[in-house]
């Protein structure tokens, strides 16, 4: 649990963060939710700050956490959101579970879905999680691993 002062420096060390960068951001949150530091940023440079398929985002995300971790002193996560790039993310991630699994209910043949990395093929499964007509396994090996939607035996 962080106390507002915390928060406060929280803030403003990672508003250094980015000035030592060069990059303008624009605080839109920064909330805590079960030992998890929800930030959510506005930027007019998103593309630099996300990265290709996200990758810059989760490795900023990374830093920011190491960072944060040795100034103060507690075990906790962080959640960093540029322009709201996670929350579409999840959503259109839900929409193609679903929409798998509606194609896969129909034909009965599985399907395999593109490679993604783990914490997007964790949306999908856990959207998946509550059908009756279909399974999701994840196959093969990073950085190709991929989910398989089949048919309910």
């Amino acid at each position: 649990m962080f106390l507002p002062s915390e928060l406060n420096e929280i803030k403003n060390i990672i508003e250094e963060f980015f000035k030592k960068m060069t990059i303008e951001i624009d605080f839109e949150s920064l909330s805590e939710k079960e030992r998890t530091l929800i930030v959510q940023l506005k930027t007019e440079e998103p593309k630099i700050l996300i990265g290709d398929r996200g990758q810059t985002l989760l490795e900023i995300q990374h830093l920011l956490k190491a960072l944060l971790r040795r100034k103060m002193q507690q075990d906790f996560y962080i959640d960093l959101d540029i322009n709201d790039y996670k929350k579409k993310k999840t959503e259109y991630l839900k929409e193609l579970a679903r929409s798998a699994a509606d194609e896969v209910s129909l034909s009965k043949k599985e399907k395999i879905l593109s490679p993604m990395p783990a914490y997007e093929r964790r949306i999908i499964h856990l959207e998946l999680a509550g059908r009756q007509d279909v399974v999701s396994e994840s196959i093969g090996q990073e950085p190709e691993r991929r989910i398989v939607v089949r048919p309910y035996p």
